[in-house]
This record gives C-alpha cells, structure tokens and sequence, in this order.
C-alpha cells in the first residue's frame, strides 16, 4: 500500500512542478502550459505506475554445472553360441553350440 501511496504522490508533485513553471507569453495559446503539464504528468504517472507494478526483479538460479554423462549398462544375453571343435571319429569338425551361464 505504501508503495503505491509513493507512486501517486510521485506522480502528482510532478505533476504540479510542470503545471506551475511560468510559461512564455503567447497572444494566440491559452491553456497550452498546463495542457503540456498534465500530458506530462500523465506519462510520468503511467512511467511510475508501470515499475511498481513490475514488482521487485525475480533472480532464476543459475543452470546446473556439467555433470557426470549417463552410464549406460548393456547386460550380456543370458546365452550365447560358441564354434567348438570336436572329433567324429575321421576328423575334426566344427559345429555351433548353445552355451547359457
């Protein structure tokens, strides 16, 4: 509440200050001081007005340092095929057996 008490006290005495500061004399302009006071006190207002609506500045934590890369297990198929060498009676010959562990 009080920050926007400030804002609008902010606003009006900037507001005021323009209006009053004497203006030159012009013979064809009425008016046109305090219309260029309550422009600028407008523009002051809504300056003012969008900064204490922003609220206070939000800080994100920095992204993570650089970590370990990921292991990636393969597990080993329960069986595998092996050539073995046997002997059948003329030769030695080669054939494919299933070995599990």
């Amino acid at each position: 509440m009080s920050k926007t008490f400030t804002a609008f006290a902010a606003a009006a005495s900037l507001a005021l200050a323009t209006a009053i500061v004497p203006t030159t004399a012009e013979a064809g302009c009425r008016g046109c001081g305090v219309a260029a006071g309550v422009l600028g006190g407008l523009a002051a207002g809504a300056i003012i007005g969008g900064a204490v609506a922003a609220g206070p500045p939000v800080y994100y934590a920095p992204p993570p340092a650089y970590g370990p890369p990921p292991a990636y297990y393969v597990e080993p198929p329960p069986c595998r095929m092996v050539r073995e060498q046997y002997w059948d009676g003329y030769a030695y010959r080669w054939h494919r057996v299933q070995v599990c562990d």
